[in-house]
């Protein structure tokens, strides 16, 4: 697997009020873009809508460590959804069969690796 390099850093920020601020004001730029649910579109999936559903519910099941930890790559993370051409890892879901999970890799701006 082929990580995409992209042009956004890390978002800055220790605690993690500061960090949801600055994700929360990124996830409503894109929740303005439309009237129902917010999504961006994939251009590996040949443009398909990508959801943010399961998005926040799976990241307030994490310790506040890594709920940080997430929040910081959620920038390049979008950007590696929205460009990247890569084939993800994909694997069944263990808790719900017919379902797959994809697991892109990226990069930031300062070489850091992350994966979505």
């Amino acid at each position: 697997m082929i990580p995409l390099q992209t042009n956004k850093e890390k978002l800055s920020g220790i605690r993690y009020i500061e960090l949801k601020e600055q994700t929360l004001f990124l996830f409503n730029q894109i929740k303005k873009g439309t009237k129902r649910k917010p999504y961006i579109r994939s251009v590996y999936f040949r443009k398909q809508k990508i959801f943010f559903d399961y998005f926040w519910m799976h990241l307030f099941q994490k310790n506040p460590k890594e709920r940080i930890k997430r929040l910081r790559y959620f920038k390049a993370a979008l950007e590696v959804i929205r460009k990247s051409r890569n084939h993800p890892i994909s694997q069944e879901n263990p808790h719900k069969r017919g379902e797959l999970l994809h697991r892109f890799a990226g990069l930031t701006k300062e070489g850091e690796l992350f994966y979505v």
